[in-house]
């Protein structure tokens, strides 16, 4: 179900107020951020910013009914792709985008996603029983059986960065977490 037509009004309503009243723009891309995560952020950037968050086509669609008045923001149109939003800020941007960075934080790699940065596995003992030897058979890291737990022999470089995240990867990273 979509957004009724006034709650659209009032959105490209309310970008516009923005864009009139904020000189300062930072782009960011919230993928993998929760609404926790991101009601922090939020709270964090209160005093002098305002977030904004939306449908990509909202955000294309309002920034395009602007760009007559103000031809520089045509630079944005094609920026908004994946899960994107736009603050609006009075402050210096290196600040406020500070704010933005301290409130990261490292998450699990879940399935079906993209790899952020690559991961890899040092050798060494694992702590885990024999019994799961076929376990990392199948996903051809090398190991030994030593004083009753699994060994890995030799660095393994599970994921790479920007490669999709497989099942048996969340599930080996969650065994060795």
């Amino acid at each position: 179900m979509g957004m009724s037509r006034e709650r659209k009004v009032q959105y490209f309503e309310r970008t516009r107020r923005l864009f009139e009243e904020y000189q300062r723009i930072l782009f960011v891309t919230a993928d993998n951020v929760g609404s926790y995560q991101m009601q922090q952020i939020r709270a964090a950037v209160r005093k002098d910013s305002v977030i904004l968050m939306g449908k990509n086509t909202m955000i294309r669609k309002a920034v395009a009914g602007l760009v007559k008045e103000k031809p520089e923001l045509e630079v944005i149109l094609p920026l908004c792709t994946g899960n994107t939003g736009l603050v609006f800020t009075r402050g210096d941007l290196a600040e406020v985008r500070g704010a933005i960075a301290s409130n990261k934080v490292p998450a699990a790699a879940r399935a079906g996603t993209f790899a952020q940065c690559d991961v890899v596995i040092p050798p060494g003992p694992t702590g885990m029983e024999p019994t799961m030897t076929s376990f990392f058979q199948a996903l051809n890291i090398p190991t030994k059986i030593n004083k009753g737990q699994i060994e890995i022999q030799s660095e393994v470089k599970i994921l790479v960065e920007g490669q999709r995240v497989g099942n048996s990867e969340v599930a080996l990273l969650q065994k060795l977490d």
